[in-house]
């Protein structure tokens, strides 16, 4: 596997995936709409050498004196060349062992020293020096490094792709985790720690008694330490060894510079501590669900050292709507761990997180189903596991589906569900940080729908009826299921508990009533980005009828989904207009000796 990022590269390269732009690029929203076009054509690595990183400021040297590599994942070819084959099937040979290798004997163990031996590759080793300290400096200067600002109404700039490295105040556990940083000055940075995020429940520990945090940010590294830092792993599962496991070897780690080890391979290291009691206004920033994250008030890291390599390269991404590297990595790192799955939550089979919605909005289940209504226990289960908690809505049946596949798994549901007992809404309940649909931030509801058994009706598949009243457009998007176009939230709030209950709509058990229904329609990723992203389960399903049957609400199918923008919601993400003509207008400056497409960022991949 791959040492450090620059094996990475240099394995990109031989194979025609890198093209170096050598003409001057502004950080501030330049170079991010360049990456957002090469990204939309699934186009390649963009090595950035000449980095305006104060333009017009009058400084004599307005270039960074470092590199800026964006895309390295941006292909699903690239982010499974990353990963490899080695994890995957170590992982599914130890879950073989946890269920076949009990009661020991000593055939069994015997035969199972092949992961014996792999597993000694696991953890971390400590080496005198590596190129992450061939400088050390205390003069502190965030300013030089090329922090790109992604989007017109960000913040400012800020660290896309920094591992954030912290231990437990009170006993020996450490996280690794990649939480957005925005880049104050030239010594400090906010650090946006979401609730459900393992550096903010250190930092909590270490606030309540009034003690300041220390915290390493890595910059760069083996490819393995950025897909570890990402992975929902159960939060006492250190990250440190499923970058080793992915990496097929022990870190290398330097000790000396700080209050933790750095990894030696690193590109850069930033060395600080987190105050206590300290928050700073942090945002607005353009996030992956595809719109602008407000302004709210975080902790602040402060940096004290700086380590780089010599040649460091500044490693970045840019989230948006799908897709998105972050869809590449997550989808990814979804197929390395699912067989564990089963091994956590024996019942469950198969699950999903839908990368189109910003994987917390919607997840699908396949769960065994073994005494009457087992399915719910599999889905409390799912719903208290790590960053697993954090999802909105979850469907979930006990048959077979290709739960990658969503139109066949809505379809699937429909067919079996009977919504007066299968459809759940639980209100008063935390939702993720960057979701805006509920009442406050941090605060909404989750919703979870079971499809089990045998069909029990025959679905509609196409829409015969006269549209009613206030209804300006409607689209089939699968059996069962409508796309309704109608107007404002703001004009009509009262559209949904109407279409419920119109005739019109009897036989769908599913309506989805949005701004956007011919975009909508258009294909699976446009229905779950724009329907997933906008509603929230407590305040936007609706029904025919909804009567309280043993202190549960029974609804009446059809249920009506209300997907259309709430007031005061966040925008959607979109370049600005000077830097769209900008980088049209460079195109063949950026890339003069190479014909590298230009794709649709505005659109992305949705239709």
């Amino acid at each position: 596997m791959f040492p450090d990022l620059r094996t990475f590269i240099e394995r990109l390269r031989r194979d025609g995936d890198v093209v170096t732009v050598e003409a001057p690029v502004d950080r501030h929203l330049e170079a991010a709409e360049i990456h957002r076009r090469v990204i939309a054509a699934g186009g390649p690595v963009l090595m950035f050498t000449n980095v305006i990183r104060d333009q017009g400021s009058g400084i004599r040297d307005p270039r960074s004196p470092f590199r800026l590599v964006t895309n390295l994942f941006g292909t699903a070819r690239r982010a499974e060349l990353a990963f490899g084959e080695r994890p995957l099937r170590l992982i599914r040979r130890v879950v073989e062992l946890a269920e076949t290798l009990l009661p020991p004997t000593p055939a069994r163990l015997w035969g199972a020293r092949d992961v014996g031996l792999e597993l000694l590759k696991v953890g971390t080793r400590k080496v005198q020096t590596g190129p992450v300290v061939e400088n050390v400096t205390s003069e502190v200067n965030l300013n030089q490094l090329p922090v790109i600002t992604c989007w017109p109404e960000d913040g400012g700039p800020f660290i896309t792709l920094p591992l954030v490295y912290t231990t437990h105040p009170d006993r020996p556990a450490h996280n690794l985790g990649m939480y957005r940083m925005q880049v104050y000055d030239g010594r400090t940075t906010g650090m946006h720690w979401q609730i459900g995020k393992g550096g903010g429940f250190h930092y909590a520990a270490a606030e309540a008694r009034g003690a300041t945090l220390p915290a390493t940010v890595f910059l760069g590294g083996p490819p393995a330490l950025i897909l570890s830092a990402i992975a929902p792993l159960p939060e006492n599962v250190p990250e440190l060894m499923l970058a080793s496991l992915i990496a097929g070897a022990r870190l290398p780690q330097v000790h000396g510079h700080g209050p933790h080890p750095l990894i030696a391979s690193a590109e850069f290291a930033l060395i600080g501590t987190v105050p206590p009691g300290v928050r700073k206004p942090e945002g607005p920033f353009g996030d992956h669900y595809g719109y602008y994250s407000l302004q709210h008030d975080y902790p602040v890291f402060n940096v004290h050292r700086v380590a780089h390599r010599t040649d460091a390269i500044y490693p970045a991404t840019v989230v948006g709507k799908p897709r998105q590297e972050d869809f590449y990595i997550g989808d990814l790192l979804q197929e390395l761990l699912s067989p564990l799955f089963p091994l956590v939550m024996p019942a469950v089979d198969r699950l999903w997180s839908y990368g189109e919605t910003g994987y917390h909005s919607l997840a699908a289940a396949v769960v065994k189903q073994r005494y009457s209504r087992e399915a719910m226990a599999s889905a409390f289960r799912i719903l208290g596991e790590g960053q697993l908690s954090l999802t909105k809505f979850l469907l979930v049946t006990d048959r077979h589906v290709d739960l990658r596949n969503f139109k066949a798994v809505l379809e699937h549901l429909l067919a079996r569900t009977h919504p007066e007992t299968d459809l759940y809404v639980f209100s008063n309940l935390s939702m993720d940080t960057l979701d805006y649909t509920g009442p406050a931030v941090n605060q909404g509801s989750k919703g979870v729908w079971l499809g089990l058994g045998d069909p029990v009706r025959e679905l509609p598949r196409q829409f015969t009826a006269s549209a009613p009243r206030g209804v300006t457009d409607v689209r089939v998007f699968c059996p069962g299921c409508l796309v309704v176009g109608g107007a404002s939230r703001a004009v009509d709030p009262d559209a949904p508990a109407r279409l419920a209950a119109d005739v019109a709509f009897r036989d769908w058990p599913l309506v989805v009533l949005t701004d956007e229904p011919g975009r909508a329609a258009a294909s699976s990723m446009n229905f779950l980005w724009t329907t997933f992203t906008r509603f929230e389960p407590a305040a936007d399903v609706h029904a025919a009828e909804r009567r309280i049957v043993r202190n549960h609400i029974a609804y009446s199918a059809p249920i009506v989904i209300d997907a259309r923008l709430k007031p005061g919601f966040p925008k959607e993400l979109s370049c600005d207009e000077e830097t769209a003509r900008t980088v049209t207008r460079r195109w063949k400056e950026y890339f003069p000796s190479t014909n590298v497409e230009m794709g649709d960022s505005e659109k992305a991949d949705l239709d």
